[in-house]
């Protein structure tokens, strides 16, 4: 959708397959939305087109309170691709500017500030500051509609350096104080602190197939660490994790019926999630990894169509629209996961992972830090790794760049080429990954990840 023309057809008819995907501003108004949004369409001569909400909200426009377009899934876009702008985004989305400042963003990703400025910029209307400023305004709007925090406590949870920093951007984003913006949702709606959950609605794009990847998880899971529970059709997964201020445990329910049967104008679906946290400024962090876990930021129409056309995938596509590749929610731990396998993987839970200080059920650990299995089991392909995951050899975070992360696996030992594209595709979120031996033709490009999924839940029926 580069069109500006096509992108005004996208808005005249509601059409949700692009929210996320750009987002429009009405001039004369002063207001930005995302393409879905019910209002009265605005005359094409007043509207202009943005690649992200920063790059709107840089320009002086407001969230539109009516459609919420900052409540939209992210781009698919920056899930595929493998550049310094793809990879940037991924890496704010885990709040790295709010940790490490844009320097940090910048040697993670192995370029200058300034190029890194240039390139965000010049292509998505913002840089790295304002693109994290936009995340943690949208963090702000979903503590104080959703928790009993003091909003002295919400500025800092947020990410913001200070109160006024905070209070600002609140009215420039959304037009109202911090206040104003919690007074709209009945205390009823909000739980007294954090630690009692915050509830979350995780939207999707189009159509989503839970039950596969509720499937795939509940066979995967991880003793102390995971569980799924629940009929099928209505099962909750919960883990723990953790982040980089504290420890949380999620849980997500599998959601079926209307909400994930979306039409070219439906605005998609959500799943069902509370997450308990220690410290609310794990937040954001936290939902980046729940999206890439759930796969969330797809693009359904784009992957269904491509495959849709190949006679092998057809019938697969049409049975399972909207089936997604499931990420990792802890890429280092799925290296060590997939190294393992799941009998071992409970083996170290026990033997090494942390115990939690309140124990939720059957959720009773943290999976072991790669630096204390490197000190535990040293020895052997396990040691090997995850002594390269402890001292940086080896890196797994959302901005690596997956060839050298690749290369960088295969040099272990005991890591074949297999469980290599098994990291790749889950730890690294690649959706174009092929095993090696494995029947999957160029044709399925750039989805080959999804093409094996669909493969897979045939065979499992």
């Amino acid at each position: 959708m580069t069109d500006q023309e096509t992108r005004y057809e996208a808005v005249r008819s509601r059409d949700a397959r692009f929210d996320g995907e750009f987002f429009f501003a009405v001039e004369t108004t002063g207001i930005y939305c995302r393409p879905s949004c019910p209002a009265v369409t605005p005359k094409r001569h007043n509207v202009r087109f943005f690649a992200t909400a920063a790059a709107a909200q840089g320009s002086g426009f407001r969230a539109c309170r009516r459609c919420r377009p900052d409540a939209v899934p992210g781009s698919a876009e920056w899930n595929a691709r493998a550049d310094v702008v793809g990879r940037a985004m991924r890496l704010i989305g885990d709040g790295i500017v709010d940790r490490e400042g844009v320097g940090g963003l910048a040697d993670r990703l192995g370029y200058s500030a300034r190029q890194v400025q240039r390139q965000l910029t010049a292509e998505l209307g913002a840089g790295p500051v304002a693109l994290a400023r936009a995340q943690r305004a949208h963090t702000a709007r979903v503590l104080l509609q959703t928790t009993g925090l003091p909003v002295t406590e919400i500025a800092f949870a947020s990410g913001f350096a200070s109160v006024r920093q905070f209070n600002d951007t609140v009215r420039a984003v959304y037009a109202t104080t911090p206040t104003e913006l919690r007074a709209a949702v009945r205390a009823a709606h909000r739980t007294a602190t954090p630690s009692a959950g915050i509830p979350l609605r995780l939207a999707h794009r189009g159509p989503y197939h839970a039950q596969a990847v509720f499937d795939l998880l509940q066979r995967e899971a991880v003793g102390g660490v995971e569980e799924v529970s629940g009929p099928l059709g209505r099962r909750t997964y919960r883990r723990t994790l953790r982040l980089p201020y504290g420890t949380g445990i999620v849980a997500v329910d599998e959601r079926t019926g209307a909400p994930g049967r979306a039409s070219a104008v439906h605005p998609g679906g959500w799943l069902d999630a509370r997450l308990h946290l220690t410290d609310p400024r794990d937040l954001t962090t936290a939902v980046q990894r729940l999206r890439r876990l759930f796969d969330l930021d797809a693009d359904p129409y784009a992957v269904d169509e491509r495959l849709g056309t190949d006679p092998r995938l057809a019938p697969l596509v049409a049975a399972r629209p909207g089936l997604r590749a499931p990420g990792a929610a802890d890429p280092e731990e799925y290296a060590v996961r997939a190294l393992v396998g799941r009998v071992r993987a409970e083996r170290l839970v026990r033997a090494y992972g942390k115990v939690l200080d309140a124990p939720c059920g059957t959720l009773t650990h943290l999976f072991p830090e790669p630096a204390v299995l490197a000190e535990s089991e040293p020895d052997g392909p396990l040691g090997a790794l995850v002594a390269a995951l402890a001292d940086g050899a080896l890196r797994l975070d959302p901005g690596v760049d997956r060839d050298d992360a690749q290369a960088a696996l295969l040099a272990l030992p005991g890591l074949d080429a297999a469980a290599v594209a098994a990291i790749r595709a889950r730890a690294l979120g690649d959706p174009d990954v092929a095993p090696p031996g494995a029947d999957v033709p160029d044709t399925w490009r750039p989805w080959r990840t999804y093409a094996l999924h669909h493969l897979r839940a045939a065979e499992e029926r």
